[in-house]
């Protein structure tokens, strides 16, 4: 829940933040662009050094660094300072792969499809709280962006109490040496990817800055192959892109994070918009496009989680997968032929929750069925990081869509977006929950758990050997 909070804790507040800091709306998108970043780089390192060192420490470790950057942002009055802290925020993104660690080798396989079902379900509820949160406490006259913080800061304390006192320590641990060229190659891979698709709306999609960026990344990512295929004890095994089920299920992600930020933004943006000068929308406050019209799409998404784990146990990843790919072009073709009425947005949104839901719950256990017990936090990483980027393409593709037409209104206020512009983006989501379902139902078809050896531990639970994975295409 606070990984998803740390995503979009800001969102509501950026312009409280802009007006009190004097900052200029690109320096401000730096307390967005900032995280992202931040989490790109920090998961897939932290993920593997859990898997090498332990999953308690690394926990301790990184939820102290969110504490500290939380503190700092909520005390702070210097946009630099800010975004520094941001950057210690966005640590907090390797809480998810380390916690679906501690579960593979703690929960009995039975149980494990419900419990990374339950886990993956409190991403969707948190980005539901951090926007409710941050609309209540910015509300009045004098609204303060640094309760917001405070909120971040007091929620990791007990997160942190929690992993202190109840997770306990990790009973096998691969060690080895920490690849440090390779998290810095891939790390800067994924800067150049990201970077662009956060700020190309500022620099401009045909600029050099962009273009340049893209091209870096391109060069980057020959580096980083290389680089890992040279050394010994490689953080990333290269191999585990040339498994079928690993690169289907990052593609999902990819496809299931672009079509959940689309909503997210989407729906937030239109039910805004003032219906007496554009002609559609509902005018709605921060507060109540958070409380009532995303709310329930979050509250639904916790509740299908536990649903989404009986299926995978009973059905297969895969089936739950497609299952909850279908909700999803539902939901996006009702959004996308009626969103002029509140009822029509937040049954369309529910429907939405329902498949973001199933899809959280199917793909931790794609991932575990294809990978050896010690890959476990590095994969679950790289799984983050493919959702992370589908988000900012769809920051990207949505922001450019609506400001792309505008409609005309007197000299002197802010260009608004046509309502076609919306039309297009709920229909482009729909389509990305389309490719989801041909991913799981033919991409996947054949998919089986590589075999691999059992790790060879005296004190290594059963629940820890690869052995015990959870099988992608039939129940366990």
């Amino acid at each position: 829940m606070v990984v998803s909070m740390m995503q979009t804790l800001v969102v509501p507040i950026l312009g409280i933040i802009q007006s009190d800091l004097k900052a200029t709306t690109a320096g401000v998108s730096w307390v967005t662009t900032a995280t992202l970043l931040s989490a790109a780089v920090f998961t897939p390192l932290l993920g593997r050094f859990g898997d090498q060192h332990g999953k308690k420490p690394t926990l301790v470790g990184v939820l102290l660094v969110m504490i500290a950057g939380s503190v700092l942002a909520a005390t702070t009055t210097s946009l630099t300072w800010l975004i520094v802290g941001r950057v210690l925020q966005g640590a907090a993104t390797a809480i998810f792969p380390l916690a679906l660690s501690v579960l593979r080798e703690e929960i009995r396989p039975e149980k494990l499809h419900g419990a990374m079902a339950l886990v993956s379900g409190t991403l969707a509820f948190g980005s539901g709280l951090a926007l409710v949160g941050a609309g209540l406490l910015t509300q009045g006259s004098h609204p303060d962006y640094h309760r917001v913080f405070w909120l971040a800061a007091v929620l990791a304390v007990v997160a942190l109490a929690g992993v202190l006192f109840v997770v306990p320590a990790s009973r096998s641990k691969t060690g080895g040496r920490t690849d440090w060229l390779g998290a810095l190659t891939l790390g800067m891979l994924l800067v150049l990817v990201l970077l662009p698709l956060s700020q190309g709306h500022e620099w401009g999609w045909t600029s050099g800055r962009t273009l340049g960026s893209f091209a870096g990344a391109v060069v980057m990512t020959g580096v980083w192959v290389l680089t890992e295929k040279r050394v010994k004890e490689p953080m990333v095994d290269m191999r585990m892109f040339t498994h079928r089920s690993v690169l289907l299920t990052n593609l999902a992600g990819l496809l299931l994070g672009f079509a959940m930020f689309t909503h997210f933004i989407g729906v937030s943006y239109l039910v805004q918009m003032p219906e007496d000068l554009v002609g559609y929308g509902f005018g709605a406050s921060v507060l109540a496009a958070s409380v009532v019209y995303l709310l329930p799409t979050t509250i639904v998404s916790l509740a299908g989680a536990q649903a989404g784990g009986v299926l995978v146990g009973r059905l297969g990843a895969r089936v739950t997968l497609a299952a909850g790919a279908c909700f999803g072009v539902l939901g996006f073709t009702w959004l996308t032929l009626a969103h002029d009425t509140s009822a029509s947005v937040i049954g369309a949104g529910m429907l939405i929750g329902l498949a973001i839901s199933f899809g959280y719950a199917s793909m931790p256990a794609l991932i575990v069925a294809s990978v050896p017990a010690e890959q476990t936090g590095i994969a679950n990483g790289i799984n983050s990081i493919s959702r992370s980027v589908g988000s900012a393409v769809a920051s990207a593709v949505v922001t450019s869509l609506l400001a792309s037409r505008t409609v005309e209104l007197p000299a002197g206020m802010p260009a608004l977006p046509r309502e076609s512009q919306f039309t297009l983006s709920f229909a482009i989501a729909g389509a990305a929950f389309v490719l989801v379902a041909l991913v799981a139902l033919a991409g996947l078809r054949k998919t089986q758990p590589p075999r691999t050896p059992a790790i060879r531990s005296a004190d290594t639970s059963e629940a820890a050997q690869p052995s015990t994975a959870v099988s992608a295409s039939r129940p366990a």
